[in-house]
C-alpha cells in the first residue's frame, strides 16, 4: 500500500513538472505570438492581414488530416511499448507519408478554386504549408519527450523558434513598414513562419537523439498495426478540424468580403486557439500515466477527477477574460481599426462570443482523452462526425448572412452538443471522482474572477492599464487558487483527501 502511494506521488510530480514546462513554453509562446499578431496587424493592410489569417485557417484542416491521429496514438503506444525506438521510427515514417500526401493535396486544391483566382491566398498557402509540415514532424519526436517526461527540451526548442520568428517580424516593423499593400511583405511574414518551423524540427531532432534512438522503421506489420489504431482517431481529429477550424475557410468560400471578415475574426480565433492548447498540454501530460495505470488495471478515478478540476479552472479563466476584457485585449494585439465601433462587429465582438467555446472545449477535450484511453474509437468517431456535419450545415446557413458572427454561433452550438453528449459517454467508459464540495469550490472561484473582471473592465482602456490589469489579474488568480485550496485539491498523493462515497461523477 505504501509503495503504491509513493508511486502515485511520483506520478503526480511527473505530470505536474511536464505540464509546467508545457504551460511555461506556451505562456512565452503566447506572449511572443501576441507580438507577432501585433506585427501583422501593423505591417499589413487589412485585406492582406485577412489573407494571412485565411492561409493558416485553411491549412489547419489538412494539418489535422496529416496528423491522422498519430500524436494521440503515439503517446499511448510509446508509453506502453517495450521497444520505444522501433515504435517511434514507425510513427515517423507514417507521419512523413501522411504529411506529404495531405499538405500536397491541400496546396494543389487551392490553385484550382476559381473563387481564389488572383487572390494572394494561393501563394500564401503554398508558403505557409511548410509550417505544419515541419511542425508535424517535430510532433512525432515530441511524443518521446512526453513519455520520458523531459518536456524541458520542447520548451527550449519552441522558445528559440518563437524568438527567431518574432525577432524577424519585429525587424520588418522596425524598418518602417506600416499597413503595407505590397504582397512581398505578406510573403515575407509567411516565409518567416516556415523558417521557424524548420528550426523547431531540427532542434527537436537534436534533443531526441540525446535520449533515444531515432531512425525510420519500415516494419510492415508494425506500420499496419499503428495505422489501424490511428485511423479512427484520424477521422475524429478530421471532424474536430471541420467544426473548430474550417469556419475561416467557409467564410473565404461563401463571402466575397472574406479578407476583411477574416482579418477581424482571424486574430480573435488565434487567441482562442491558444486557450485550446493549454488544456491539451495538461491532458497530454496525463495520458502516459493514465494509459499505463489503466493498462495495469489500477484505479484512475482520482487522477481523472483532479484532471477535470484543472481543465475547468483553465477554461473558466480563459472564458472570463475573453468575455469581459475582449476590447482591451484586442486593442493590445491589433489596432483601433479592428475593434468596435465599426459598421459591423469587430475583433473584440468575436473574442467575446468565443468565450463560450473556450470554456466548453476543455470539457470536450477531457472526454476525448478518456475515450482515447479506453480505445473507444467508435463512440468518438460517431460524436465527432455528427458535430462536423452539424457545423458544416449551420455554417452554410449562417455564414452568408451573418459572417463570422454566424460562424461563432455555430461553433458554440457544436461545442455545447459535444460537451453534453461526449462527457456522458466518457463517464460510461471511466468513472471520474469529482466530489460536490470540489464543484462548489470551483464554482466559487469562477464567480470571484467573473465579478472581478466585470468590475475592472471599464477601467481597462489604455495599453498601460491593460498591462497593469493583466499583472494584477495574474497575482489575484494565484491568491484565489490558494484561498480555494486548489494547490491541495490538485495534489494527488497520500495526504490528499479521498472522494466521498456516493459523490463521484458516475453515469
Amino acid at each position: 500500500m505504501h509503495q503504491n502511494l509513493h508511486y502515485i506521488s511520483m506520478s503526480t510530480r511527473k505530470i505536474a513538472l511536464s505540464t509546467f514546462w508545457q504551460i511555461l513554453s506556451q505562456a512565452l509562446m503566447a506572449l511572443m505570438s501576441a507580438v507577432s499578431v501585433k506585427c501583422v496587424a501593423l505591417g499589413l493592410e487589412r485585406e492582406l492581414a485577412g489573407a494571412y489569417n485565411s492561409a493558416y485557417g485553411y491549412l489547419q484542416l489538412f494539418a489535422i488530416l496529416a496528423d491522422f491521429g498519430l500524436y494521440a496514438v503515439s503517446v499511448r503506444e510509446v508509453s506502453i511499448a517495450k521497444d520505444k525506438s522501433r515504435v517511434l521510427g514507425s510513427l515517423l515514417v507514417l507521419r512523413t507519408i501522411a504529411t506529404i500526401l495531405s499538405l500536397g493535396v491541400g496546396v494543389g486544391i487551392v490553385w484550382l478554386v476559381p473563387a481564389w483566382e488572383g487572390s494572394p491566398l494561393r501563394i500564401g498557402i503554398s508558403i505557409a504549408a511548410f509550417v505544419p509540415f515541419f511542425t508535424l514532424l517535430a510532433g512525432v519526436l515530441r511524443s518521446i519527450f512526453q513519455v520520458e517526461y523531459k518536456m524541458h527540451f520542447v520548451f527550449i526548442a519552441e522558445t528559440f523558434q518563437r524568438i527567431l520568428t518574432t525577432g524577424a517580424m519585429l525587424l520588418i516593423i522596425w524598418s518602417g513598414v506600416r499597413l503595407s499593400q505590397n504582397p512581398k511583405t505578406y510573403e515575407a511574414f509567411l516565409w518567416i513562419g516556415s523558417l521557424g518551423a524548420a528550426v523547431l524540427f531540427l532542434m527537436s531532432l537534436f534533443f531526441a537523439l540525446r535520449i533515444s534512438t531515432v531512425r525510420p522503421c519500415f516494419d510492415p506489420e508494425l506500420l499496419k498495426r499503428l495505422f489501424m489504431k490511428a485511423a479512427p482517431y484520424g477521422l475524429a481529429y478530421l471532424c474536430i478540424a471541420l467544426y473548430r477550424q474550417f469556419d475561416l475557410t467557409m467564410i473565404a468560400l461563401l463571402r466575397p468580403d472574406f479578407a476583411n471578415l477574416n482579418a477581424l475574426y482571424g486574430f480573435a480565433s488565434r487567441i482562442t486557439e491558444m486557450t485550446y492548447i493549454v488544456p491539451t498540454f495538461l491532458l497530454n501530460s496525463t495520458l502516459p500515466i493514465l494509459s499505463e495505470r489503466h493498462e495495469n488495471r489500477q484505479p484512475v478515478d482520482m487522477l481523472l477527477g483532479k484532471t477535470l478540476l484543472a481543465v475547468l479552472i483553465l477554461g473558466s479563466v480563459a472564458a472570463t477574460f475573453s468575455f469581459f476584457w475582449s476590447r482591451p485585449i484586442m486593442l493590445l494585439l491589433t489596432t483601433v481599426d479592428y475593434v468596435t465601433p465599426l459598421s459591423s462587429p469587430g475583433a473584440d465582438t468575436a473574442l467575446r462570443l468565443l468565450s463560450a467555446p473556450q470554456f466548453l472545449n476543455g470539457i470536450v477535450l477531457f472526454s476525448f482523452y478518456v475515450l482515447l484511453t479506453r480505445h473507444a474509437w467508435k463512440t468518438l468517431v460517431l460524436h465527432m462526425g455528427i458535430a462536423a456535419a452539424l457545423s458544416i450545415s449551420l455554417n452554410l446557413w449562417l455564414v452568408p448572412a451573418y459572417g463570422f458572427v454566424g460562424a461563432i454561433s455555430t461553433l458554440t452550438i457544436v461545442h455545447l452538443f459535444l460537451a453534453v453528449t461526449l462527457f456522458s459517454a466518457a463517464q460510461h467508459a471511466l468513472r471520474t471522482a469529482f466530489p460536490w464540495k470540489t464543484g462548489l469550490l470551483w464554482g466559487g472561484f469562477f464567480l470571484c474572477i467573473a465579478v472581478g473582471a466585470a468590475i475592472s473592465a471599464p477601467y481597462i482602456t489604455t495599453t498601460a492599464s491593460t498591462f497593469i490589469g493583466l499583472t494584477i489579474a495574474c497575482i489575484m488568480l494565484v491568491v484565489l487558487a490558494f484561498l480555494f485550496r486548489f494547490h491541495r485539491l490538485l495534489r494527488w498523493n497520500a495526504d490528499a483527501p479521498q472522494p466521498e462515497a456516493g459523490l463521484e461523477i458516475a453515469v
